[in-house]
């Protein structure tokens, strides 16, 4: 944790450094202070985003834990545009230096202004990030290709929910709307593709408790994701089948649909086993003892379990994981990680991925070009 201060200071004192004599000199005295102290208090404040919650607490202590969490990861936002523009910023001024000692003409004011500039636009960024990521999420529709698709098979619905996080910034009725959306659907399967909650059972059970409302044909399945293992995943994972909620650990389950067959499988978190060793993911075990005609359909909460996938011949992977980058432009550093950000793509000659921008959101309260969303594939032959 004291790493972490650190590092807070150390970039919010470069963003001072390089915004403040700007903003006074265009702006004024009044705008220069109040940049500073909001610098100030959130280099103090955004480490406590990043703290773990551990142990019992009293509602009041969790009321003032999540206020703390709202203000920190609010700031936390504010700060990443702050920085990202400011970085952008210097790039241009570097560029109008070079320009300068080559002899061309620049704007005289150019730096006040644009330190100005800057402060107000990461506050616009800010405001309509928090507005998209609190907005309910859309309905997304996504048809699924399949060769060889039996008949029975065809419309096959499946309703994704995945990165939901229920925790400090995202409670009950979030849940409870997404269970009445995902009712109005009338899908065949409802998959949850990990990472349901930040946070404990003791804590969380009652904002999660709406999933036993969940409606479909053959029921609700679950994998893990991450941070289900940060919050403590074997209490969840007795939790969640009494609500009605398959847990899937390595293992699948076979549905009739219309006397059709169609495998449902779900792995474990591709990092799992950096916590429970007996939980390390196995994509060539969840499929073990599958009919090997049936149509396979694998759910696994990082898209990079889709080269393992492919080589086990599943048909499909749902996966999530990724929030779509959630805060552009760290979508770029998303794609260092992961074989995809979001949307269909395909792997190996049978494979099609698809990788969901998420139901909720992480960290920061916004969204920025990656909106959230409840996804329904629907599985279809190929037109011709």
């Amino acid at each position: 944790m004291n790493g972490l201060w650190v590092l807070s200071v150390v970039v919010h004192a470069y963003v001072a450094l390089r915004l403040l004599p700007g903003v006074a000199a265009a702006s004024g005295a009044v705008p220069a202070v109040l940049l500073a102290v909001l610098l100030a208090v959130s280099a103090a404040l955004v480490p406590l985003a990043l703290r773990r919650r551990r142990g019992k607490r009293t509602p009041e202590e969790i009321r003032r834990s999540d206020m703390i969490a709202w203000a920190s990861l609010t700031l936390m936002g504010l700060f990443s545009s702050l920085f990202v523009l400011t970085l952008l910023r210097d790039a241009v001024e570097l560029v109008l230096l070079l320009g300068r000692l080559a002899g061309l003409r620049t704007p005289d004011r150019w730096l006040d202004l644009s330190a100005s500039g800057v402060v107000v636009l990461a506050l616009l960024v800010t405001l309509a990030g928090f507005y998209n990521a609190r907005k309910a999420p859309r309905v997304k529709t996504v048809d699924i290709p399949l060769k060889d698709l039996p008949p029975a098979l065809q419309g096959f619905k499946i309703a994704q929910i995945s990165d939901m996080h229920v925790g400090p910034t995202i409670k009950r009725p979030a849940m409870k709307y997404v269970v009445a959306k995902i009712n109005q659907l009338q899908v065949d399967v409802v998959a949850i593709t990990g990472d349901l909650v930040d946070g404990n059972v003791y804590e969380l059970s009652r904002h999660v408790a709406p999933l036993a409302g969940l409606r479909s044909s053959h029921g609700t399945f679950f994998v893990t994701g991450n941070h289900e293992y940060y919050s403590g995943v074997h209490p969840w994972l007795k939790y969640l089948p009494t609500l009605g909620v398959r847990v899937l650990l390595n293992e699948h389950v076979i549905i009739l649909h219309k006397h059709a067959p169609i495998v449902i499988a779900g792995v474990t978190d591709y990092s799992a086993a950096s916590y429970d060793t007996s939980h390390r993911t196995d994509v060539a075990l969840a499929i073990t003892g599958a009919p090997r005609a049936a149509v396979k359909v694998l759910l696994a909460h990082q898209p990079r379990s889709s080269q393992a996938a492919e080589a086990a011949g599943f048909d499909l992977q749902i996966s999530g994981h990724t929030h779509g980058g959630q805060i552009w432009p760290f979508h770029y550093l998303v794609r260092l990680d992961q074989p995809v950000v979001q949307g269909l793509s395909r792997h190996g000659a049978r494979t099609q991925l698809y990788t969901s921008s998420g139901t909720g959101f992480w960290g920061p309260p916004l969204r920025i070009f990656a909106p959230s969303e409840i996804t329904v594939l629907t599985l279809h032959a190929p037109a011709g």
